[in-house]
């Protein structure tokens, strides 16, 4: 427990330590804001997924997420048992402390438990070795759903926290750069079919993903 204990001490320390050293990168020059079109231009149907509700966030929400763009979604494909949910949070800047919420932070705050939690590959179109991604398997009384998510920054998928941080250190020094995306996909699970709720997931992110990577900013 001590040793635990010290280890997250250390990497909170390092996150800690590389935001103070990505704001002084920011701060002590000008920096790029990339033009990006509205997420709301994101399209509606791909791929056989059709847009099957589109939620604005809540502003108590908005408030404490500080994005400066949203989209919040459910598509649904005739093949699939249960929608697929996809929200993406863009930070144009994050030179005044906005930054992505983690889900393992956000998801237990509105009532879900973790139950699993692991990086998983996804071959995506347009890459030529499979990304990796957050999964994350939640838990509310009997309700259960996989959820997966990921960084996106200059057409780079970041899985970890801590990688993001380092990243954005990297990006302010050489681009004058801190703008990044949390992309979330969540898969409800149902007749207790896990299996299911993550392909589901998976394909739907193998669907999307190039549509998200012409999205938002290079």
């Amino acid at each position: 427990m001590e040793f635990h204990k010290s280890l997250v001490v250390r990497i909170v320390s390092v996150i800690l330590l590389l935001q103070a050293v990505a704001y002084y990168a920011i701060a002590s020059r000008s920096e790029k804001i990339p033009f990006m079109a509205p997420l709301a231009d994101f399209p509606r149907s791909f791929a056989g997924w059709t847009l099957d509700g589109e939620f604005p966030i809540e502003k108590e929400v908005a408030d404490v997420l500080k994005a400066d763009d949203t989209l919040n979604r459910i598509y649904a494909n005739p093949g699939r048992s249960a929608g697929v949910s996809m929200f993406i949070a863009y930070f144009k800047t994050q030179r005044y402390g906005q930054s992505p919420h983690s889900p393992k932070n956000c998801l237990p705050g509105s009532g879900w438990q973790a139950k699993e939690d692991r990086t998983v590959p996804v071959t995506v179109q347009g890459s030529t070795t499979p990304i990796l991604i957050n999964e994350y398997v939640i838990a509310r009384g009997e309700q259960e759903s996989v959820v997966l998510y990921w960084y996106q920054s200059h057409s780079r998928v970041v899985a970890h926290e801590l990688d993001a941080k380092m990243w954005l250190v990297a990006d302010a020094i050489r681009y004058h750069r801190s703008d990044t995306a949390l992309v979330r996909v969540i898969s409800p699970v149902t007749n207790s079919d896990r299996a299911a709720a993550e392909r589901s997931a998976k394909d739907f992110v193998r669907d999307a993903y190039p549509h998200v990577v012409e999205q938002l900013p290079r």
